[in-house]
């Protein structure tokens, strides 16, 4: 299937997981980063570096997360792909500490 970036993501944006990506499918906006789905070929590099734990493989999702499945979907396909690391944003520390990572 694919993997799924997740609501953990949200004023975070941190990059770690472009850097690991072999098929460059990540793509983001102002706030987050999401996965083009026909882009993912599920290798999975990306799960364990994501320091927010957002990346979940969509077999793994749980039933009030499967509107992440279109969510990613729908939002890559309008956005530029990110292929570099960038500086996560201001929000992203303490969002972290809030998700207990």
């Amino acid at each position: 299937m694919t993997h799924v970036v997740t609501a953990n993501c949200d004023q975070c944006r941190f990059t770690e997981c472009v850097m690991v990506c072999p098929v460059a499918c990540f793509r983001g906006d102002g706030t987050r980063l999401y996965i083009e789905p026909d882009l993912c070929v599920d290798c999975g590099a990306c799960v364990p570096i994501c320091p927010v734990h957002a990346i979940v493989d969509s077999f793994d999702l749980l039933p009030d997360q499967e509107v992440w499945l279109e969510t990613n979907r729908t939002q890559a396909k309008a956005l530029p792909s990110v292929r570099e690391r960038s500086t996560p944003l201001p929000t992203a520390v303490q969002r972290q500490a809030a998700l207990g990572y």
